[in-house]
């Protein structure tokens, strides 16, 4: 993402589909939860997804960024591109904005395009900030014990 902050017209998002947005309008979409960061398990009978407290290792956890956003893809191969190809947003929490989106839903009020604020998201409880774990401090094999507990609007 580019250091210059491009203006954005109000309500960007109201009135464009994710298609038609700029890459800036696609960029500040993102709430900065970090929720698409935490590790994910399938279920290879049902195809259920459950996210885990256990984040990326190029997660700055406290600022809920990835501390290599413009090498991310080549850093952590199966690290998933989000587009507007729609094939990705299954596995995005409900309160991701870019599946509420697309889902036709509104931004919540937390979400820093509503809010004003680029910490309402961690105020609101909505942030990994507060529960995620480091990579590195859990073992391949322990995922299936740090599952995220929180309670989605699906």
């Amino acid at each position: 993402m580019s250091n210059e902050k491009q203006k954005l017209e109000p309500e960007f998002w109201k009135r464009k589909s994710l298609d038609d947005m700029s890459a800036a309008e696609w960029e500040a979409v993102c709430d900065g939860c970090g929720r698409c960061c935490l590790h994910k398990l399938e279920d290879v009978d049902t195809g259920q997804l459950v996210h885990t407290r256990v984040a990326c290792h190029l997660l700055d956890i406290q600022a809920c960024r990835c501390s290599n956003y413009e090498r991310r893809l080549e850093l952590v191969p199966d690290c998933m591109l989000l587009d507007t190809s729609r094939s990705t947003f299954h596995w995005l929490p409900a309160s991701c904005a870019y599946r509420r989106l697309d889902e036709g839903r509104e931004l919540e009020w937390w979400h820093p395009l509503v809010s004003g604020h680029r910490d309402s998201v961690h105020q609101a409880g909505i942030s990994v900030r507060e529960f995620a774990l480091h990579e590195d401090a859990v073992h391949p094999e322990e995922l299936d014990q740090c599952l995220a507990e929180w309670i989605d609007d699906d």
